[in-house]
């Protein structure tokens, strides 16, 4: 049996490239970026009047000039209209280029503009006041937005200023979610006094939905000959398995030796932690990666966010760390020496820390108290006793 960290260090030396794709960029949202993007000319590309009044040369409100002759109004948009005289002005529009004999703007609340001439009721204002520099932002050719990171609201208004209308992102894996159990039935029939509807793989799969991964759902009776069959098939369709269940040490765990004969290299089972202790990991030559998850809830869920989660934002080029810390609120015993994931609830002190409460169900298989918890809490195996104010990283999930 190895250890958290340990399980971690293979899992992460698994990351896969599955290859980039050209999307049109009003589809990228949610996406990782696979490219760097560069601002095709200056951001802002003139200078932007950021203000609805006047355009003038400061230099003439230096030399006492207080009235303003308006030569012609200008829409965000037009031609800039450029004046030749120093008692002269724009009346100009918010997003609009200033004339180049222009350089401060004025806004029609620190004016009056009466038979075509603007007076300022101001006694001191800045030099380049209410303008945007031309190139202030970006100049042509930098870069504005790095690879590697989740196409955002943001990013998309950025490609759109750029140009770039397609935008290279990572291609997302093919994956499938496989149950097992004969005590399992469908959502919709009413299960006999010794038996469960599935909840494993829709959990599975709605958390894979936040990458944006749509994965097919697949179910196998106890049968060593269909589990057999049916990994195989699936290890020819698919770059990501992830099973749940059916990896223990029971009669009935047909699947660790199902994944033996199709030479699907062990990599990992079982690791030093609670739950999610049978985690079984591995890959085969092909490069089809096989998360066997612990049946239990809880322990699938605490898997799925520890271990599957960061494998795949890793493989997709992000940070799979995610560091997160939590101040524990209360305090709290373990024996067994295992690295244990206590479920917490998160809440804000009045002095803006963070700070973990926990919230203890009733073992792996009481999923319906994550409802009540906000997180896991990974608490070291080295220590049995955990005392209210120490600090230990958490993996969030709601």
């Amino acid at each position: 049996m190895i250890t958290v960290e340990e399980a971690d260090k293979i899992i992460q030396s698994q990351l896969k490239d599955f290859g980039t794709e050209l999307i049109l960029f009003e589809n990228a949202l949610g996406r990782v970026l696979a490219e760097d993007v560069f601002a095709d000319r200056d951001l802002p590309p003139y200078n932007r009047s950021t203000l609805d009044g006047i355009a003038i040369k400061y230099n003439s409100f230096e030399k006492g000039i207080r009235s303003f002759i308006v030569k012609a109004t200008q829409a965000a948009g037009d031609v800039p209209i450029e004046i030749n005289n120093e008692n002269e002005c724009i009346e100009i529009m918010t997003g609009s280029a200033l004339p180049n004999y222009t350089d401060t703007v004025i806004g029609y609340e620190d004016i009056e503009i009466q038979d075509r001439t603007a007076f300022i009721r101001k006694e001191f204002i800045n030099s380049r006041q209410g303008v945007h520099e031309k190139g202030k932002d970006k100049l042509k050719n930098e870069l504005v937005a790095k690879k590697n990171r989740i196409i955002t609201p943001a990013l998309i208004s950025i490609a759109a200023s750029v140009g770039k209308s397609e935008l290279l992102v990572k291609k997302l894996p093919n994956v499938v979610v496989i149950s097992s159990g004969d005590e399992l039935v469908n959502v919709d029939t009413m299960p006999s006094p010794f038996q469960i509807r599935r909840s494993n793989n829709y959990m599975i799969t709605a958390g894979l939905k936040k990458y944006l991964v749509n994965a097919d759902m697949l179910h196998i009776p106890d049968d060593p000959e269909i589990t057999k069959q049916k990994i195989n098939e699936c290890l020819q369709k698919y770059d990501v398995i992830i099973l749940s269940g059916g990896i223990s040490m029971g009669k009935f765990d047909f699947i660790p030796k199902a994944l033996e004969e199709l030479s699907v290299h062990k990599l990992l089972h079982k690791v030093q932690q609670k739950p999610g202790k049978p985690f079984w990991f591995g890959s085969d030559d092909k490069g089809t990666v096989v998360f066997a998850l612990p049946g239990n809830p809880v322990s699938t869920f605490l898997c799925l966010y520890r271990y599957v989660f960061p494998w795949l934002r890793a493989s997709l080029g992000l940070d799979f760390t995610e560091m997160k810390y939590a101040i524990l609120a209360a305090d709290f015993s373990f024996k067994p020496a295992m690295q244990y994931f206590l479920q917490v609830k998160l809440v804000l002190s009045n002095e803006g820390h963070l700070l973990a409460k926990p919230v203890e169900g009733n073992g792996s298989g009481d999923f319906a108290n994550l409802l009540d918890a906000d997180a896991f809490m990974e608490l070291p195996l080295e220590q049995n006793n955990f005392t209210k104010g120490e600090v230990f990283r958490i993996w969030p999930f709601n």
